[in-house]
C-alpha cells in the first residue's frame, strides 16, 4: 500500500520534474557555463562589481526597481483598499481601466511614454506653452520609471484588492469605537493585515522591473540598465560570455529578492519557489 502511494506520487511529480529539468535547470546550467568561457573566464561573474560600467548599470537597475516598487505600492495600496471597501457606480469600469495595462506589451507602453513625454509629446507641448521650455523625459530614467510604474500598478492593485476584501470590518469598527483616527487605522490595522500581500506584490514588482526589456528597448536613448547592457553585449559586441554572465547575475539578484519576500510572507510569493 505504501509503495503504491509512493508510485502515484512519483507519477504525479514526474511531468513537473521533467519540465523543470528541461526548461529551467539545464538552460540555467548552460548559461552559467557559457558565462565562464569568455576572455575574462569565471571572473566575468565579478565584473558586475569590479567593472565600473557594469556596476553603474546594476546600481541604476536596482535603484530604479526599488523606486518603482515603492511608488507602485503606495498608489496601488491606496487604490486597492478603496476599491475593495467602497461600492459606487462605475466601480467595475474603473477597475477594468486600472488593470488595462496588463494587456499591453512593454514596447507599446514605451511608445505611450513617448507620446506623453517625447519630443512631440503632451507634456513637452504643455511645458513649452507655459514655461517656454519643453520638458522631454521619455528617453531618460524618468521615462522608464513612468513606464514601469504604469505596467506594475495593475498587478499590485489586484493583489491588494484580493487581500483587502478579506479584511474583517469588525476590526476597523472596533478601533474606531476606541477613538482611533484615520492614521492609526492605517498604521495599526490595515497595513499589518495587508503586509503579506504588499510584500508579495512588491517582490514581484521589483523582479519585473529588474528584468523588463521591451519598454527600456523602446526608450533606450540615454538609459543604462542591466537588460540593455546585456542586449548590447550580445548583439553589438558579440560578447556572448559576458551577456550570459550578466544575465545569470541579474537572475540571481531577482531570485534573491523573491526568496527574501517568500521568507517574510510564508508561501505568498510563488514566483520564488
Amino acid at each position: 500500500m505504501r509503495q503504491q502511494e509512493n508510485l502515484k506520487l512519483i507519477t504525479l511529480l514526474l511531468p513537473g520534474a521533467i519540465f523543470f529539468i528541461a526548461f529551467f535547470a539545464i538552460p540555467l546550467a548552460k548559461l552559467f557555463v557559457i558565462g565562464g568561457t569568455g576572455a575574462l573566464g569565471w571572473s566575468a561573474y565579478t565584473a558586475v562589481i569590479t567593472d565600473g560600467r557594469y556596476f553603474k548599470s546594476m546600481l541604476s537597475t536596482v535603484t530604479l526597481s526599488v523606486i518603482v516598487t515603492l511608488i507602485t505600492l503606495v498608489i496601488a495600496g491606496i487604490s486597492g483598499v478603496f476599491l475593495a471597501r467602497q461600492e459606487f457606480s462605475g466601480k467595475r469600469l474603473l477597475t477594468a481601466m486600472l488593470t488595462l495595462p496588463l494587456a499591453f506589451p512593454g514596447v507599446v507602453i514605451g511608445f505611450m511614454v513617448i507620446m506623453l513625454g517625447g519630443r512631440q509629446g503632451l507634456v513637452p507641448a504643455v511645458t513649452q506653452h507655459v514655461f517656454e521650455q519643453p520638458w522631454v523625459f521619455a528617453y531618460s530614467m524618468v521615462g522608464l520609471l513612468v513606464g514601469y510604474v504604469y505596467f506594475s500598478i495593475p498587478r499590485t492593485i489586484l493583489t491588494v484588492m484580493a487581500a483587502a476584501e478579506k479584511l474583517d470590518p469588525a476590526l476597523i469598527e472596533a478601533a474606531r469605537s476606541l477613538g482611533a483616527g484615520p492614521w492609526h487605522l492605517i498604521k495599526d490595522i490595515i497595513v499589518p493585515a495587508l503586509k503579506p500581500a504588499l510584500l508579495a506584490a512588491g517582490a514581484i514588482c521589483f523582479a519585473t522591473s529588474m528584468g523588463a526589456f521591451g519598454t527600456a528597448f523602446t526608450l533606450a536613448t540615454k538609459i543604462n540598465v542591466l537588460p540593455m547592457i546585456i542586449y548590447t553585449e550580445f548583439t553589438l559586441s558579440a560578447n556572448m560570455a559576458m551577456a550570459a554572465a550578466l544575465s545569470f547575475v541579474l537572475g540571481l539578484i531577482t531570485w534573491a529578492a523573491l526568496a527574501f519576500a517568500r521568507n517574510l510572507t510564508g508561501s505568498s510569493v510563488p514566483a520564488a519557489a
